[in-house]
């Protein structure tokens, strides 16, 4: 803040606007895995990640008392009937009443994961509109299609920047999305944070 003194003899404050410091930024790819590897908890079959949502393997979704035990009333497979894939379907579960969706994704860092980013993240967010609902999202070992997919839901639905999803998901669970998923997260990252300062403008 600069002060000048008027003819008069008393000072005038003049203050420069000044643009918000420190403004939020996707970090790049090599950031984010630096993130992702700081400070995470122990690989585990299955782990509660947010209210009523797990992330597991493939035990975990084929194992049906466990499924009952936890109460799973809704799955997402995100790595149904391709390579290195979990093959269940909607028939496996047929007896258990649980509503099912897969997405058939490979585990690659040239698969484009990004085009189920929204139905997936729609699905999470029907299922958990049900407080009695509990979803398991799985791939074949957790860590990289599934955390994916649901890295993108918090993003997308709860308003989460790639950096708060994956801090919030990695305190919980050891995930390890692969080189070419964290580039479409950043990706959404900021076409999310254009959205959402276009909306601030306007409104």
């Amino acid at each position: 803040m600069a002060s000048h003194k008027s003819k008069t003899g008393t000072a005038i404050n003049v203050t420069k606007e000044t643009s918000p410091v420190d403004e939020y930024v996707t970090p790049g790819g090599y950031e984010l895995e630096k993130i992702l590897n700081r400070g995470s908890v122990a690989y585990t079959h299955v782990n509660e990640v947010w209210p009523n949502v797990h992330i597991g393997d493939e035990e975990t979704a084929k194992d049906k008392r466990n499924l009952k035990r936890l109460g799973i009333t809704h799955i997402l497979n995100a790595a149904e009937g391709t390579w290195n894939s979990v093959d269940t379907g909607a028939g496996y579960y047929s007896d258990m009443g649980i509503v099912y969706c897969g997405v058939v994704a490979e585990d690659t860092t040239t698969f484009d994961l990004s085009q189920y980013f929204f139905s997936a993240a729609h699905f999470i967010k029907a299922t958990l509109s049900n407080p009695q609902n509990k979803l398991l999202v799985h791939c074949v070992m957790g860590r990289s299609r599934s955390a994916t997919l649901f890295l993108a839901y918090l993003m997308i639905c709860e308003n989460m920047t790639v950096v708060d999803a994956i801090e919030h998901v990695k305190q919980r669970r050891r995930i390890i999305p692969n080189w070419g998923f964290l580039k479409q997260l950043r990706e959404l990252d900021m076409q999310l944070l254009e959205k959402r300062e276009n909306s601030t403008e306007q409104s």
